[in-house]
């Protein structure tokens, strides 16, 4: 897809000015914020998408696949992968199903709760998401912020996240799955 030229005008300021004009003045920096931050997510995820386009994979589907990459067995109980990736059950549920019609994790019934499934990683799932993240690690790298910038927004970010309830305090580090 080819690239378009930059606007000549930020429009999010635009946007911001006409807040202001129109008398909304006191929600003018919180509308600036939110539309930043989503424009600022469309240009990142632009950029992962074509990362794992060769791949076949969506960020959703990666994330699963580094997850049970990242535990000791490769395997995860389904809830947990829910609660770790904060996704719904549905998502959780459907990005598993793509992953296994591709044979890159199969299902298996849980060894202590009958009710429960456990999702595992397959040889094909490893030796995939390890190349996917040597793309997308390309992209981490060099996401078009200085090391202080990238420091100091995801504090933000994290600050923010936490206010809403997204995470408790300041907690350790989980112990590794």
């Amino acid at each position: 897809m080819p690239r378009r030229a930059p606007l000549q005008v930020d429009p999010i300021a635009e946007a911001r000015r006409q807040w202001v004009a129109h008398g909304w003045g006191d929600a003018a920096g919180g509308m600036s914020a939110v539309t930043s931050v989503i424009r600022a997510q469309q240009l990142m995820l632009a950029r992962i998408d074509q990362a794992l386009r060769p791949f076949d994979l969506t960020f959703a589907r990666f994330e699963m696949l580094r997850l049970l990459a990242f535990t000791r067995e490769g395997r995860i109980p389904m809830s947990s992968a829910t609660a770790r990736l904060q996704l719904h059950a549905t998502s959780v549920t459907h990005t598993v199903g793509r992953l296994a019609r591709d044979g890159l994790v199969t299902r298996e019934a849980h060894p202590r709760d009958g009710r429960a499934m456990m999702i595992v990683l397959t040889d094909a799932g490893a030796t995939l998401v390890e190349r996917a993240t040597t793309a997308l690690n390309e992209v981490f790298s060099d996401i078009g912020l200085t090391e202080d910038d990238t420091a100091q927004l995801v504090g933000v970010l994290a600050r923010f996240r936490r206010d809403a309830g997204d995470f408790a305090g300041s907690a350790p580090v989980p112990e590794p799955l």
